[in-house]
């Protein structure tokens, strides 16, 4: 269920509930107001009653004062009863006429009930004389009178002797009870001791009456049938014996019906209050919930990798700040999931890098040692023959391919960082500066060249040959990018490269750098183009004008200087190629200059030459025999070994190959050292990563990079004979088609 579900049906139930609550309440507290009322009409009823007993008290009060003064004057003659009786206007509403003389002896009776008990009235008027003004009401038998007694004296006020009593009653039969019970608007039972009399209820309802009468107790409350009474009573005889009391029985009945039907308008009412409760929740929970939704319709959008779904975040309510905050979130992520694919991106492009230059490496490795047989080959044959020979054009030609296929392998190497380099201090401005007129000299009229030098830089440790290399690869791979002119612009500056700069700029560590860029105007390069432009051989050149290995021996240099190499193009807008080298706190070496012999000469001491590969051990022995050498052979480290201990006293100098089967040069050279320490130490291989001991090997040692020619076989190990520091590489010629 969606939270805005969720939220409405909350609200709906607490609507729900609390209307009905309040409804409930009302209802029961009307209802007790309807049982208090009706109590309370049921009392009002008596007092009504003692009103009208009052009034009814004072009429027959007159009739019986009419009547005794009647009596009075006829000197108590008892046909002042039956007159009266008769004469309907004096007898109106009264049932009972009775004349008593002085002594309580009844002289004259008039009554409307034809079975009237003598025998009962004739004790119980005299009672009712006896206390004349006492009582208002007179029980003879089972009928109830409400009566006014009233005496007559002989010659008042003068003479107070009694000379009898009238008595004027009124019966309440059941048919006055029920007037009387309209006009109370109840039900009404007079009760005589434990028994009714008369009620204004029906056959049934006086039995049932009765029954609840015979335990001696008035309740409050009655049920006659489906019916339900508030009773109150009124003493009528109070302290007489059967004691006479009026019951009012006050039905609830219409007073029920009434709250029925305002229970009826109460359900109608709290129905409708839902219903318009409903629908203010519903518009609430739709102005308060939609941004809510919104919010988790981004949610959604995210989890399947929609990062431009439209939110608003309008106002300053906690949704507003949630759904800013998820908008921070989700750039946040986003960039996250940017730099996890530039970084998964480069990753990948770093390992084909690594397989590629892994794959250039062994092909060098192998290639050199074929090139240094018909480099050395093509020499030797070009020393015998003579000037006009018809094949000596034929050896120059192998010779001239063979020193381009060595610089091939050489940019190979670079490319896959395992060349031999010649790191120094270095100032790359003054470089930049010395190589100036011939970089001008490379780029054509319409290029505009342009040169911005930060100063002062830092010093950076790394080969000048090979910062040379990369300064004229990039500016022949900028000059070919705009066929048509532009602008070429060299830059320096010392950068300090923060945390949040490196993650701009990955994988560039932090730290302190000299940045060296080369940017052009020219067509520039789209993004599948700038992922392969270090590979080796790859070239958007046409066939025949380039070799494809340019940038991958910038690459290399950069790679093996410690260094980071950062490209920023787009179709249109040029290309920047920035170069970060770190910084040191060295000071500029300078180099010396070389004085070295047109012509290298040979010498009388005893070589041993170590080299698994037979054609390579073959020229190279034939290369020291020519020159004077004495040569010992051997096909292997373990080969070697024994030969050296053989011939101790006679070896002046070792040359071995690196990587050999059985026991590898370096451990070589270390055993036989342990018998001759001043033994010196030549090796040759076709890439540093042979070797394992990294350029601490090189201490006390030279080193020969493959292919060689005689000549830097020769002048190798002379210097080394004569303890000179070794050159190492021969420094490459430059050649303007390696892009």
């Amino acid at each position: 269920m969606k939270l805005r579900s969720k939220f409405l049906l909350s609200l709906v139930l607490v609507i729900a509930t609390m209307t009905g609550g309040t409804l409930l309440t009302v209802r029961q507290s009307m209802q007790a107001q309807v049982q208090q009322q009706v109590g309370e009409d049921a009392r009002n009823s008596i007092l009504t009653f003692q009103v009208m007993e009052q009034q009814r008290r004072l009429v027959l009060g007159r009739k019986a004062e009419l009547l005794a003064t009647l009596a009075y004057m006829r000197n108590g003659d008892p046909t002042v009863i039956r007159e009266v009786s008769q004469n309907p206007w004096q007898s109106e509403e009264c049932d009972l006429f009775a004349l008593v003389d002085s002594k309580g002896k009844i002289t004259a009776l008039q009554s409307r009930i034809s079975d009237f008990p003598a025998d009962v009235s004739g004790e119980g008027i005299k009672d009712l004389v006896g206390g004349a003004g006492s009582r208002d009401w007179w029980v003879n038998g089972k009928q109830i009178y409400q009566v006014g007694v009233k005496r007559f004296f002989k010659d008042p006020p003068i003479n107070s002797m009694p000379m009898g009593a009238v008595v004027v009653g009124r019966e309440i039969d059941p048919a006055r009870a029920k007037d009387l019970g309209r006009i109370l608007a109840s039900e009404v039972v007079f009760e005589a001791g434990e028994d009714l009399r008369v009620s204004s209820l029906s056959a049934v309802g006086e039995q049932q009456i009765a029954a609840q009468l015979k335990t001696g107790d008035k309740p409050e409350e009655a049920r006659l049938g489906e019916k339900h009474f508030y009773t109150s009573s009124l003493d009528l005889l109070p302290g007489a014996q059967p004691n006479l009391s009026l019951i009012v029985l006050k039905s609830d009945e219409e007073a029920l019906a009434s709250l029925g039907r305002l229970n009826h308008t109460l359900v109608g009412l709290g129905l409708i209050v839902v219903l318009a409760g409903v629908m203010l929740v519903y518009v609430i929970s739709d102005t308060f919930t939609k941004p809510l939704g919104s919010l988790v319709d981004g949610v959604r959008a995210l989890e399947e990798g929609d990062f431009r779904y439209p939110l608003t975040a309008a106002g300053g309510d906690e949704v507003a700040r949630v759904t800013r905050a998820f908008e921070s979130m989700r750039d946040t992520l986003e960039r996250n999931q940017e730099q996890r694919e530039q970084l998964e991106e480069q990753l990948r492009q770093a390992q084909k890098m690594d397989a590629l230059g892994r794959l250039a490496g062994g092909v060098a490795h192998d290639f050199n040692n074929l090139l240094t047989v018909i480099k050395g080959n093509s020499d030797l044959a070009l020393e015998r023959l003579k000037s006009t020979d018809a094949v000596r054009g034929n050896c120059e030609q192998i010779r001239r391919v063979a020193d381009r296929a060595a610089l091939l392998t050489r940019q190979l190497l670079a490319f896959s960082r395992r060349q031999m380099l010649q790191p120094k201090i270095l100032d790359l401005n003054e470089l930049i500066v010395e190589m100036g007129r011939l970089l001008q000299r490379l780029l054509r009229e319409d290029i505009e060249y342009k040169v911005q030098l930060g100063k002062p830089l830092g010093r950076v440790q790394a080969d000048p040959g090979q910062m040379e290399q990369v300064l004229l690869n990039l500016i022949v791979n900028a000059s070919d990018a705009m066929p048509k002119g532009g602008t070429l612009t060299i830059e320096t500056e010392n950068v300090c490269v923060d945390a949040r700069y490196a993650q701009s700029r990955a994988p560039l560590a932090p730290g302190d750098y000299v940045m060296l860029a080369v940017s052009d105007t020219g067509f520039g390069m789209d993004a599948n183009i700038k992922a392969r432009i270090f590979e080796p051989f790859f070239t958007t050149k046409e066939p025949g004008k380039g070799t494809g290995l340019g940038l991958a021996t910038v690459y290399g240099v950069v790679k093996q200087s410690s260094g980071y190499i950062l490209v920023d193009s787009a179709p249109g807008a040029g290309a920047r190629f920035e170069i970060y080298l770190p910084q040191v706190a060295d000071k500029v070496e300078t180099v010396p200059a070389e004085e070295r012999a047109a012509k290298v000469r040979g010498g009388r001491e005893t070589v041993l030459l170590v080299e698994d590969e037979a054609d390579v051990r073959t020229l190279t022995c034939e290369f020291l025999n020519a020159a004077g050498y004495q040569v010992l052979t051997a096909v292997d480290g373990e080969d070697g070994l024994d030969i050296g201990h053989k011939f101790a006293d006679s070896i002046d100098v070792l040359v071995t190959d690196v990587v050999m089967p059985r026991m590898r040069g370096p451990e070589l050279a270390k055993r036989l050292k342990r018998r001759l320490p001043d033994l010196k130490v030549v090796y040759m291989s076709g890439y540093t990563e042979e070797f394992s001991e990294g350029q601490s090997l090189l201490e006390g040692a030279s080193f020969l990079q493959k292919p060689f020619s005689r000549d830097a076989l020769l002048r190798q190990i002379h210097d080394t004979l004569k303890g000179k520091p070794a050159e190492q590489v021969e420094r490459p010629t430059f050649s303007l088609r390696m892009n």
